[in-house]
């Protein structure tokens, strides 16, 4: 019923770093299997960037991803670039635009990327089995190589890819199988949090949040020495939107975030130059209306600016150029886009993607401790991370 059991080559996770893996692998005339969970392959590629797939960043290096090794994946990103992703997309004809900071998206649909790796797939002669769950992973004693135990059956490799991914948004079947693997096998897991995800509020935060929900707004916001300058947006939990998930990676329990609400203009400067109106018409300018309402609702400012004292001007400045929170938590892996932390880079070769300490066991894309921020850097992780290990596999 089921193809040989013996390959070359089995990879865990039918993902974008699977996939490419695969790919790689297969044209070096290796005989590969990809195996996934899932009934249909490259779930997440299909609902990523609202169903357009950011598929790479044109700006992409070392610099965009945090790791406890910084430096672990110049490797692999230096040798399968954006532009080499690029030169794909634009193989298989795929017309795709720039949409801001070097985002590229697929004019028409995330779709035309699942389609370009199982195109490029059935070129290189890998075999794709769904709804394949693996129960147990043996190393072999007798002979170099591996035994996994699937619901169709058992299945021997030489070489062994784990591309299972992180725990983020588990309902697309994200879990921590790869961690397990990392865990059976000896090697160290640095621990997993969400990342890339919307901050929650409790109490009379969450109040104030809810009431200007729905608003956006450009803000510049900072957490622990690193800043972002993009849009941020009030939710009925929180606070969400690109400035806000690009800390979140930053941001640990307790920590304080500032945000500055008018990045470009300095509150306290503005208020000199309009000394006859109130604070509430001068900010009403530069802010959202409703937000600027808010921040005025207290009855210290409801007097033309040249009537207010210095030091009430200056906690209303602060609360706009350096407002200060600690978020209660974040919405945790249910919506967080990629998940920090994994397998620790100090157990792989950062040429190879290979496990230092077993011979033939393999790791890329996100189960690995490397997160890319905001903006098609985690694909282009997976593509290049994928790319490496399935040169040598």
């Amino acid at each position: 019923m089921y193809a040989q059991m013996r390959y070359d080559v089995v990879i865990i996770g039918a993902g974008a770093a699977g996939f490419m893996c695969a790919i790689e692998a297969g044209k070096r005339g290796r005989k590969v299997l990809l195996l996934d969970h899932s009934k249909k392959p490259g779930e997440k590629i299909r609902i990523s960037g609202g169903g357009r797939c950011n598929f790479t960043n044109l700006h992409a290096s070392h610099n965009n991803y945090l790791s406890a090794n910084p430096r672990f994946c110049i490797s692999a990103l230096s040798r399968y670039t954006q532009h080499d992703f690029i030169k794909l997309v634009e193989k298989h004809n795929i017309a795709y635009h720039e949409k801001t900071l070097g985002q590229l998206f697929c004019d028409d649909s995330s779709k035309q990327i699942i389609n370009m790796l199982l195109a490029e797939c059935r070129a290189a002669n890998v075999e794709l089995y769904l709804e394949t769950s693996v129960g147990d992973i043996l190393q072999l004693k007798d002979q170099a190589g591996f035994l996994l135990k699937t619901n169709k059956g058992d299945y021997i490799c030489e070489s062994l890819v784990v591309a299972t991914g992180g725990k983020s948004i588990p309902k697309m079947g994200a879990t921590s199988f790869g961690y397990e693997i990392a865990d059976k096998f000896g090697l160290n897991v640095i621990t997993p949090q969400a990342a890339l995800v919307p901050f929650i509020f409790e109490g009379e935060m969450l109040q104030y949040v809810k009431n200007l929900a729905g608003i956006s707004l450009d803000v510049e916001v900072t957490c622990n020495g690193k800043a972002f300058k993009e849009a941020m947006l009030f939710t009925h939990r929180g606070l969400s939107g690109p400035a806000i998930l690009q800390i979140s990676s930053y941001w640990k329990a307790g920590d304080k975030v500032t945000i500055n609400l008018a990045p470009n203009i300095d509150i306290l400067d503005l208020f000199s130059k309009n000394q006859k109106q109130k604070p509430l018409a001068v900010l009403s300018k530069i802010l959202p209306k409703r937000l600027a309402a808010c921040i005025c609702a207290n009855e210290a400012y409801n007097f033309k600016v040249a009537e207010i004292s210095k030091k009430n001007l200056s906690i209303l400045a602060a609360n706009i150029n350096s407002w200060v929170i600690v978020p209660s938590g974040t919405e945790g892996y249910r919506t967080a886009e990629v998940t920090i932390g994994g397998v620790d880079t100090d157990e792989l070769s950062p040429k190879t993607m290979e496990s230092k300490k077993v011979a033939g066991l393999y790791f890329i894309g996100e189960v690995v401790d490397v997160t890319g921020h905001l903006g098609g850097f985690n694909f282009q992780w997976a593509w290049a991370s994928g790319h490496a290990a399935g040169s040598y596999v």
